[in-house]
């Protein structure tokens, strides 16, 4: 039976580094309220229908953990943060879901998302926008940093009980093979730094590590010019699986600013057709609840394709589509044979990017009943 795997955005409590750039007391709930319609048929904003929670409340995350666990969702895999000087987003995880009373109802894990962080909240119109954003914190760290960001891994959340292991082996994505490349130097040294982290995790007494490669191109690594192989560097740096993130990093459409959420949900079976093909590691799907960037973008601008976040957005993204689309993705799985067989979805509550399961004024709980409804599995620790 496949596990539902959900990606958890942690930018929603107070952090030190945002109140440096954004004041005392912000966090993006800021930029959800004060999103407006943008476009004939664009429907913002979308209201959180349990208000503008503290995710670093215990109690908070507590309410979150059931709401997961009561609709057949396996486990949260958080966004994870950690530059050269050091973390960043962590009391969500850290205050919130590992002192959450009820957290053994539900796993959790890491993806490391080690791209630049920019200023896009909100962000100008410009060409290029991430190119050209403010760069607040370089996503390359040095081999160092990754040193400490193995023992925290290991200490701190490996060894929690409700932390997700795959055959007895933690689960750690990462996000950017770019920068993680350019930050050590070669693909060569950034094997050598794999093998010790797995050598650490087995000295911890697990059985190994299970790395996952989030891939969405062909990256063009450190002194290239042309992109490499994304095939060749999931078998260079030793991958034990390959995933997505989002659909929206599988399709370029020309249709601008909206597009139907079953034609970007086809373009992203053919893409797992090509990777199922490509990867010799395992594929695990993806399925994406829905896209809008705009309320990361000022909203006074004009709203034209400019590269993310001026960019398409998904209509149609209904309850009856989303489940249409998990039925299909678990159907799917249901017939391969991979080894311990997960979907991932995007995203419990990525409410600036239009991609949440969290109950919203309009919807209600509907988006995790289609997931309760399509992963039917009931054990003791769904009934409480």
């Amino acid at each position: 039976m496949s596990e539902v795997a959900v990606y958890y955005f942690p930018h929603y409590h107070q952090d030190a580094r945002s109140a440096i750039e954004h004041g005392a007391g912000w966090t993006e709930w800021e930029l959800v309220k004060r999103a407006e319609p943008r476009f004939p048929g664009h429907k913002q904003p979308n209201i959180p229908a349990w208000g503008e929670t503290d995710e670093a409340d215990p109690k908070n995350m507590a309410q979150k953990i059931d709401a997961a666990a009561d609709h057949g969702i396996d486990s949260f895999i958080f966004d994870w943060y950690w530059y050269n000087d050091g973390p960043f987003l962590q009391r969500g995880l850290d205050e919130g879901f590992l002192n959450a009373p009820n957290n053994d109802r539900l796993k959790f894990a890491l993806m490391w998302a080690n791209h630049d962080w920019i200023d896009i909240h909100p962000m100008k119109a410009c060409d290029n926008a991430l190119e050209n954003g403010n760069l607040l914190y370089p996503g390359a760290v040095t081999p160092e940093t990754f040193e400490t960001i193995m023992d925290v891994c290991i200490e701190r959340y490996f060894k929690h009980p409700s932390y997700w292991l795959l055959d007895g082996c933690p689960y750690f994505s990462i996000y950017e093979l770019t920068k993680l490349i350019g930050g050590f130097g070669s693909v060569e040294k950034t094997r050598e730094l794999f093998d010790r982290f797995r050598e650490k995790v087995r000295t911890a007494g697990f059985k190994d590590l299970h790395l996952n490669a989030v891939f969405w191109n062909n990256p063009i690594l450190p002194g290239e010019n042309a992109p490499t192989d994304s095939k060749m560097l999931a078998d260079a740096l030793g991958f034990d699986s390959v995933t997505s993130y989002v659909w929206i990093h599988h399709y370029a459409p020309d249709d601008f600013p909206m597009v139907e959420y079953n034609d970007i949900r086809d373009a992203y079976m053919k893409y797992w057709d090509e990777a199922e093909k490509k990867f010799d590691q395992p594929y695990y799907p993806n399925v994406t609840m829905g896209w809008d960037a705009s309320p990361r973008t000022v909203q006074s601008d004009a709203y034209e394709n400019r590269g993310y976040p001026f960019m398409y957005t998904i209509a149609n993204n209904t309850p009856e589509n989303f489940k249409k689309a998990l039925e299909k993705v678990k159907a799917r799985l249901d017939e391969n044979a991979v080894p311990t067989p997960f979907l991932t979805i995007n995203a419990w509550n990525e409410w600036t990017e239009g991609s949440y399961l969290e109950p919203d004024q309009e919807h209600g709980m509907k988006y995790l009943e289609a997931i309760r409804d399509v992963f039917k599995k009931l054990s003791v620790k769904q009934i409480h």
